[in-house]
């Protein structure tokens, strides 16, 4: 999986909309068709959640967590 090779993020989709986000710094690798709240949104909704969605990066793909 090609993901493994990457820094970790997540994906974000809705409709024909994507999204990817960098989680350590937390910025947007690339966005395709959300607006700017959504954006904001999206943002939000990531920091808050960070810790779990680093937790389960390195649980799917191995490797000690910083």
């Amino acid at each position: 999986m090609a993901d493994r090779l990457e820094p970790p993020h997540v994906h974000v989709s809705r409709d024909d909309f994507a999204a990817k986000l960098w989680l350590d710094p937390l910025e947007f690798a690339f966005v395709e068709g959300f607006r700017r709240h959504e954006c904001n949104d999206i943002l939000h909704i990531t920091e808050a959640h960070l810790d779990e969605f680093l937790r389960a990066w390195y649980l799917a793909f191995g490797g000690l967590q910083p």
